[in-house]
């Protein structure tokens, strides 16, 4: 059930049952999400993604797995991609705000496909560059200043979203409509309290525990990773999200 999470450890529960957390109907949108999603995904405990598809009506949260997409074995997503109405949320110098994107435009003048990479920051990267089809549609990126609310995995960086709130927020911005970020959240924030009150850790980003002193792993020997580390430190744009 996609209302349901399952629990890391075995001194927790197997699932958690999250059906009070989720709106009595699903939202009613116009744009259509697809979400493209790496294969280590499908296996990991903690996944926003089934949470952010049992808020939304069917056929508005579109969940394609794999690493590698193109027209013969993708036509449904490459004729998704060479439409004048998707966008792709991936940051970059390219990128336009998704705010300023639809700011002078009628409410309900624009239906709009939004893609959005799921996987770790390295994924999500490696899945846009190695995919023409992802250099297609218009590429956005969010400007809102939102602190992950998921804090039971670890982010690179404070200002990074998991993939559910990247949703949340380009839905509210895409459908004028700020409840709808508050209506996504809910479930995500209930689950992060339960795992929180049954044993979970707070994880911080990396960011944050190299700024305090906090990061206890090796520092890598490559120069790339340390360089990348160097970054984490003093640039916010290398968050895909």
């Amino acid at each position: 059930s996609p209302s349901t999470a399952g629990i890391q450890t075995e001194s927790r529960p197997q699932k958690v049952c999250l059906c009070p957390f989720l709106p009595p109907q699903p939202l009613e949108v116009s744009t259509c999400l697809y979400v493209v999603q790496h294969p280590a995904e499908e296996s990991r405990v903690l996944r926003t993604v089934p949470l952010l598809a049992a808020c939304l009506p069917q056929g508005k949260c579109n969940v394609i797995v794999g690493r590698r997409f193109n027209e013969e074995k993708h036509p449904e997503l490459a004729a998704v991609c060479r439409d004048s109405r998707t966008l792709i949320l991936y940051p970059g110098p390219k990128s336009e705000n998704l705010e300023e994107l639809v700011q002078y435009q009628e409410v309900g003048t624009a239906k709009y496909n939004v893609i959005i990479i799921d996987g770790t920051w390295s994924q999500a990267k490696n899945m846009f560059l190695k995919n023409s089809l992802f250099h297609l549609p218009k590429q956005v990126q969010l400007n809102r200043t939102l602190s992950s609310q998921y804090v039971i995995r670890t982010q690179p960086s404070n200002i990074c979203l998991s993939t559910l709130e990247c949703a949340a927020v380009a839905l509210s911005i895409l459908e004028r409509n700020d409840e709808i970020q508050e209506v996504l959240l809910k479930p995500l924030k209930a689950l992060c309290s339960f795992q929180l009150q049954h044993g979970a850790q707070i994880h911080h980003s990396k960011e944050h525990l190299l700024k305090n002193g906090m990061y206890d792993k090796p520092m890598p020997k490559n120069k790339r990773k340390i360089k990348r580390m160097e970054k984490l430190l003093s640039d916010h744009s290398i968050c895909p999200r």
